[in-house]
């Protein structure tokens, strides 16, 4: 199965390599040599031994329940994916941009706002002051609009506050 998901024309590159690691090391070849071989630091082919290691008694559990081939297949693409990651969850929920992003379309004029071009600043502030959010920083609010740009757009969205001369057009 490990073999078959090497050669099949859909398996991603680090599957590959992975399955690749586990294959070098039935053939009794140590992490040194299989990082060597395959062109991968040690650590990473440590991790992933350990990986295949743990794995075993869960695959053997799958094996003996009778799962078919397919079956087996899953099982063993899910112990070869990646690890979830570490890190803290998202401050603003995907609803928050988008409504971010929606309120950088509509006119300043209409919130009120004496500009003609909405700045970071005046976008985070209208942003807490509809709720949208609770707290956002201007630089928050320039990632979310990009260069502030649409791929077609022949005018930034934004103007930027330079020191000494007012605003200008991004």
């Amino acid at each position: 199965m490990l073999e078959s998901l090497v050669r099949r024309a859909t398996s991603s590159q680090r599957l590959v390599r992975r399955v690749q690691i586990i294959l070098a090391t039935a053939d009794g070849l140590n992490n040194e040599q299989i990082g060597r071989q395959l062109g991968l630091r040690r650590n990473t082919v440590r991790t992933w031994r350990a990986r295949w290691l743990a794995a075993g008694p869960r695959l053997a559990v799958a094996e003996a329940e009778g799962a078919n081939d397919s079956g087996l297949t899953r099982c063993l693409l899910l112990e070869l994916e990646d690890a979830p990651r570490a890190g803290a969850p998202a401050t603003f929920s995907a609803e928050q941009i988008c409504q971010i992003i929606a309120l950088a379309c509509e006119p300043p004029a209409s919130s009120g706002r004496p500009v003609t071009h909405w700045t970071p600043a005046e976008l985070a502030d209208e942003a807490s002051k509809r709720g949208i959010v609770t707290r956002i920083s201007e630089r928050t609010i320039g990632r979310f609009l990009g260069s502030g740009r649409a791929p077609a757009a022949p005018l930034g969205l934004l103007v930027e506050q330079r020191p000494g001369r007012g605003p200008g057009r991004v």
